[in-house]
């Protein structure tokens, strides 16, 4: 298995992931959305709630695939970690400004967010990298699940008796009602608030142990294999720590950690084995382009999709103009919902294979 191969298979499994993130995120109408396209409105996980685990954990598995081989050219380590603090830097203030887009209301801008997480992370994971080994990396992971664990379930939560793991009423929001600037997504609590994102540094870990598997010296078969029974293991191990700590992508509980990280780690596993040992790099194409500029796409859908629901004809938005179509000659208003969704990667996808068909890969 060649190091450019290997790219490619995770470029697939990044570039499904992102087109997922954008569909779940862009239906033809909230109020007609197939339940797996949902997220659990607390305890529990669907489909949906596995994008974003799974863009965190192929996060880390990037950081270990880059900065081994930048690490191996002898490039001073001063100046990677002055370059990994700008594109942190980067990553978060986009974020910030698709908060902000389009009205740009300073007074009730929601600070934390999914590009906000994702610089954090980055940031943390890839200083860890470069500055400690596999082993330390794992017991750094293992720590934080574990004082994670302690800190929302043993503890009891501030004006209560007990802890408790409800919704806005649990240790993570009650820390995050003082450290989280701006607003909170649900008022009082916020999925990717300051407390749950230790727990999310985790899962990147978890994806930089992986990648630390990748650059070894093991076979393609090895590869294979032992990323797909320690994701197993690891899954197994995150549905059993849920019988005390449910698994919960809002609190982004250690459980939440272990089971998503497994099924990540078999997931790339699974694309390893398809795109790289059986050779299936036709049908995995769609994908590898979508995955070669992965946030860019995602800040364009997020710009993009104003024009679609913000933009009115006779009071109507171009989206709802689609749905009332759709539905008025018949179709089921959620696979109308899901058909708009699909239609929308579909444009997406056009500037995204100029920009691969060009060689341009956009890294903030």
């Amino acid at each position: 298995m060649k190091e450019n191969e290997r790219l490619i298979s995770l470029d697939a499994f990044r570039g499904f992931t992102i087109a997922s993130m954008i569909m779940v995120n862009n239906p033809g109408s909230w109020s007609h959305v197939y339940a797996p396209l949902l997220h659990r409105p607390w305890n529990g996980i669907t489909p949906t709630d596995l994008i974003f685990p799974f863009f965190i954990f192929i996060v880390g598995v990037s950081i270990a695939l880059a900065y081994s081989k930048r690490m191996e050219a002898g490039l001073p380590k001063k100046e990677m970690f002055s370059k990994i603090f700008w594109r942190s830097v980067k990553i978060f203030a986009v974020g910030i400004f698709l908060a902000l887009y389009p009205k740009f209301d300073f007074e009730h801008l929601r600070v934390a967010g999914v590009l906000q997480r994702i610089a954090l992370v980055f940031l943390v994971c890839a200083i860890l990298f470069l500055t400690t080994g596999w082993k330390k990396q794992a017991v750094v992971a293992g720590v934080i699940l574990v004082l994670y664990w302690i800190v929302m379930v043993f503890i009891p939560t501030p004006g209560y008796d007990r802890p408790v793991l409800d919704p806005g009423v649990n240790m993570a929001a009650w820390i995050d009602s003082y450290l989280l600037p701006g607003r909170m997504w649900q008022k009082t609590w916020d999925p990717e608030g300051v407390l749950s994102t230790f727990p999310a540094i985790a899962s990147g870990i978890t994806g930089m142990l992986a990648g630390t598997l990748l650059v070894s010296t093991k076979s393609a078969e090895q590869k294979i294999i032992w990323l797909f029974t320690a994701g197993f293991l690891s899954s197994t191990a995150g549905v059993v720590w849920s019988w005390n700590f449910p698994l919960n992508k809002a609190l982004w509980t250690s459980s939440f950690v272990l089971a998503t990280s497994g099924l990540a780690a078999m997931t790339l596993a699974a694309s390893l084995f398809l795109v790289d040992f059986l050779g299936f790099k036709k049908f995995a194409k769609p994908w590898v382009i979508f995955g070669s500029n992965a946030i860019s796409v995602y800040v364009l859908a997020g710009l993009v999709g104003y024009f679609f629901y913000g933009t009115h004809f006779n009071g109507v938005s171009i989206k709802t103009m689609f749905m009332n179509l759709l539905t008025g000659i018949g179709a089921a208003p959620k696979f109308s919902s899901l058909l708009y969704a699909l239609l929308y990667i579909g444009l997406l996808f056009i500037p995204a294979w100029l920009l691969y068909r060009k060689k341009i890969f956009i890294k903030l």
